[in-house]
């Protein structure tokens, strides 16, 4: 038996530069791990099969799955026969722009490259977890980095001091591929500077970072969801440093500068939402 976290992540920034050949958008985003995590427990099978259990009801527990996925990817690239069952205790939100999916996949990869001895790096488990999503090569390493291409090649950044941020995430799903699908990109106004935010984050300072917090999909999802802007607003109507939404939505974050005050949003926000969380960057 083995257990592994899985982080949940925000992006600090997000930007969209051009939509690529292959179909993809090539995208530049500071991203961040906080310390809400899904808990993942591997416990090896003489059968050869895949087996998964989770705590949610009506999350998938065959291929739909990414953990699903990332466990075929390992048995098929080394040739393991025997099998594995896998229990994901869930606690990020699903479909919240948080890549607990992608962040589960990640932990299934680090995970069985444990159990099954494998003695790959990160950055090999990194290149095999691009094969299952653009966000899975930053969940292998967590922390802070600067994503760029589809945000499988990652740059990392040095660790940041343990700010406090407050997620809510409002009772709806969101389609990544609908957002990124009505994005247009030669309308977007303002880009956010990627570079800004690393210099902001190199000084600690929580007003500085976000004053560079940007999110060239917010616009979308916010008028396709009007109550996901309605929620930002609410966040800095009640004393956050910052606000954005991360990913495609519809969870939006709060930078604060103290404890108290994190405190105080997020029992304010709970009035408001179901699903409230306090946390620091991890």
């Amino acid at each position: 038996m083995w257990t592994e976290k899985a982080q949940a992540k925000i992006n600090l920034t997000l930007d969209v530069l051009h939509k690529r050949s292959d179909g993809y958008h090539e995208v530049e985003m500071v991203m961040q791990t906080v310390d809400l995590s899904d808990h993942l427990t591997f416990y090896p099978l003489a059968e050869d099969e895949i087996q998964l259990s989770c705590t949610v009801p009506y999350i998938p527990l065959d291929s739909r799955n990414l953990v699903y996925q990332a466990a075929k990817l390992v048995k098929e690239t080394f040739g393991i026969a025997s099998g594995i069952r896998i229990h994901i205790d869930k606690r990020i939100p699903v479909a919240a722009g948080l890549a607990g999916g992608s962040s589960d996949a990640a932990a299934t990869l680090r995970g069985l490259n444990r159990v099954f001895q494998l003695g790959q790096s990160l950055d090999q488990l990194a290149e095999l977890g691009a094969k299952i999503g653009s966000d899975v090569p930053f969940c292998i390493y967590g922390g802070t980095a600067l994503a760029r291409g589809r945000g499988e090649l990652i740059e990392h950044l040095p660790k940041v001091a343990p700010t406090w941020v407050v997620l809510v995430k409002p009772p709806i799903a969101v389609s990544t591929a609908d957002v990124y699908g009505r994005l247009k990109v030669a309308e977007i106004e303002r880009h956010p500077s990627a570079m800004a935010m690393v210099e902001a984050l190199a000084t600690g300072e929580v007003r500085l970072i976000a004053d560079h917090l940007g999110n060239v999909l917010e616009s979308v999802t916010f008028s396709m969801y009007p109550e996901v802007e309605r929620l930002k607003g609410q966040l800095l109507k009640f004393g956050a440093v910052g606000a954005l939404m991360s990913g495609s939505g519809p969870t939006v974050f709060a930078l604060v500068d103290r404890e108290h005050k994190a405190n105080r949003i997020y029992n304010a926000l709970r009035g408001f939402s179901r699903e409230v969380y306090l946390c620091r960057f991890y």
